[in-house]
């Protein structure tokens, strides 16, 4: 005797269709072989250009508190990522965050205004 129900219709999944982010980490997976260029670059960067243009934009802004632990912990994270070798889908995703944090940092600095009297000492 067979099943009381029988299914007329499959449904299949259109393979074409993959997502934004699957394929950001396959292209990630695909720069493994790359893996010292990207720290290179993530460290030099992020360290010695976008970390120095966000300290320069927070001082102007007045030197608020509240920006000098976010700005030490990207770049702090950054750092560590590469330190302790992450893969580069890793890697790439915390230097593109870190960036974004930065940007959004220098974004509410310019909303705040930015003002030379702060940076006297």
């Amino acid at each position: 005797m067979g099943p009381a129900i029988r299914h007329l219709y499959t449904y299949e999944m259109d393979a074409s269709k993959t997502s934004v982010w699957k394929k950001f980490i396959s292209w990630c997976d695909s720069q493994e072989k790359y893996r010292i260029g990207w720290m290179i670059v993530t460290i030099t960067l992020h360290g010695c250009v976008l970390t120095i243009f966000t300290m320069f934009a927070v001082i102007l802004a007045g030197n608020h508190f509240i920006f000098w632990p976010f700005i030490i912990g990207a770049m702090g994270i950054t750092l560590f990522t590469n330190l302790v070798a992450m893969p580069t889908k890793i890697t790439i995703l915390v230097f593109f965050i870190s960036v974004l944090v930065d940007l959004m940092i220098i974004i509410s600095c310019i909303a705040i205004g930015f003002d030379a009297s702060g940076t006297r000492i």
